[in-house]
């Protein structure tokens, strides 16, 4: 039996850290979405116990290193399932970019094996499994739009954003989430974006006031340790972009976009800067 997945990218509409909590994650308050810009997987069972992921990407793990891998030993091992599974994946999120590919690609083959092997898994207990592999995990397998809270696992669902373009341009860096966080000192954020007025414009649906609230207090240490980010985000915001900002911990940077007529010469523009450009719409 062979069955499809697919695995949206997500952005970061506004992100804050209140504080370093004792069990060494960080209190966040973020508003996420998701863009039309996805991962597919490919699942089939294969005889015994093996996990095979394959991809046609050559950069990315192909063993217990990947979401998809370990959603998959995770659930084999929750519900004593003793069938073995290839996932390919084909990638098309970019790596290491603040766009949640590899938990999304985690949350679609928790969809897909629970599909598979028909176990009927409750919600509670996918998305317990879920944030056992990553903290971005819960929010892909529900997906939609939402905020997060806790360490981004404790999910309050929002209507979808007002519909528009959403620019995505990925400088040719990798930036360690980890690594920026580290560099964070929460005590001394100096502005902190606001949850309430991000939720507001968007059950408002007010594209303007969704402009206004982008922010996201890991950019600050991002773009002092890569200006190209800087640079990215200034070129994007000269192109025209309505709203600008970088998704999670980066390099990242997209733009939000209302009329089409803008959106060739932006994409256009910022191909020339970097070569992983992306124009999708907002999935709403």
């Amino acid at each position: 039996m062979k069955l499809y997945e697919k695995a949206p990218a997500k952005i970061n509409l506004m992100l804050d850290v209140l504080h370093k909590r004792p069990d060494g994650y960080h209190e966040v308050e973020m508003i996420m979405t998701m863009v039309d810009l996805a991962d597919r997987l490919t699942i089939t069972e294969l005889p015994g116990h093996t996990i095979k992921i394959s991809s046609q990407a050559g950069y990315i793990p192909l063993d217990d290193k990947n979401l998809a891998y370990q959603a998959a030993s995770k659930i084999k091992e929750r519900y004593g399932i003793r069938q073995g599974v290839h996932i390919h994946i084909d990638k098309q999120i970019p790596v290491a970019a603040g766009l949640a590919g590899g938990s999304s690609d985690a949350a679609a083959a928790l969809r897909g094996l629970n599909r598979l092997w028909k176990l009927d898994i409750p919600h509670e207990d996918m998305m317990e499994l879920g944030a056992s592999i990553g903290s971005d995990v819960p929010f892909c397998i529900t997906g939609g739009t939402a905020l997060a809270t806790g360490r981004g696992e404790r999910l309050t669902p929002l209507p979808s954003p007002p519909d528009c373009w959403v620019i995505l341009a990925k400088p040719p860096i990798n930036v360690s989430t980890a690594g920026v966080y580290g560099r964070l000192r929460a005590d001394q954020i100096k502005q902190h974006p606001s949850a309430a007025a991000m939720q507001q414009a968007i059950e408002q649906q007010s594209f303007e006031a969704i402009c206004s609230g982008l922010g996201n207090v890991l950019e600050d240490v991002t773009l002092s340790h890569y200006p190209e980010v800087q640079q990215l985000k200034q070129t994007m915001q000269q192109l025209g972009a309505d709203g600008v900002l970088m998704s999670g911990s980066g390099p990242t940077v997209f733009g939000l976009v209302s009329k089409e007529s803008k959106v060739a010469r932006i994409y256009n523009g910022l191909r020339g800067f970097c070569h992983e450009v992306y124009a999708v719409r907002m999935l709403t």
